[in-house]
């Protein structure tokens, strides 16, 4: 138990740096989508530059940590199996399950613009990066409150917390349509 607030303190570290390159990822994505509908040379330059950005970010730091941050939360299970008893812990295990689902996603779609294979928008890779938003959110809710946790409170929270994302997606496709530099 001595090295507990170690091993929490390295959890927390790798789910900061995980959320970081999830939350930059899909922004090279955008980036990479958009490049690709540019004309030569402009997309070639971009498009190569882009695939290695975004190949750092992914094996440099979103893998690494993706699995460090898994490997701290095992250890923290092993110490504190307690936790796998309670309610708030179950669902917390329920989002990070939706987080490695959306790691995997990500990794499938990396692949495919890694051989310029463009299937998705960059509308659609707009709303897919705010997925990462709405976990964090309720896995921190979750970790913070545990038993205190107001479930009704918490299921209208996350979908006004979704809402309010996917308006702003939208505002902000107006005003990008509207005015294409901004």
């Amino acid at each position: 138990m001595e090295y507990y607030n170690y091993i929490k303190s390295l959890h927390l570290i790798f789910v900061v740096t995980w959320f970081a390159g999830l939350f930059y990822i899909p922004r090279l994505f955008i980036n990479h989508i958009e490049a690709h509908a540019k004309p030569s040379p402009e997309k070639e330059i971009l498009t190569t530059q882009l695939k290695l950005m975004t190949k750092r970010l992914w094996y440099i730091i979103t893998w690494p940590s993706a699995v460090l941050c898994i490997l701290f939360a095992v250890w923290l299970l092993l110490l504190m199996p307690g936790w796998l008893q309670q309610a708030w812990m179950h669902l917390k295990l329920g989002f990070v399950f939706l987080l490695l689902l959306y790691h995997l996603k990500s990794h499938q779609i990396f692949k495919q613009l890694q051989g310029d294979d463009v299937k998705y928008t960059s509308n659609f890779m707009r709303i897919w990066n705010e997925v990462t938003t709405i976990i964090l959110f309720a896995v921190v809710f979750l970790v913070v409150l545990k038993d205190t946790f107001n479930w009704i409170y918490g299921v209208v929270g996350i979908i006004t917390l979704g809402i309010l994302l996917m308006l702003g997606i939208r505002l902000y496709k107006r005003i990008r349509d509207k005015n294409p530099k901004a």
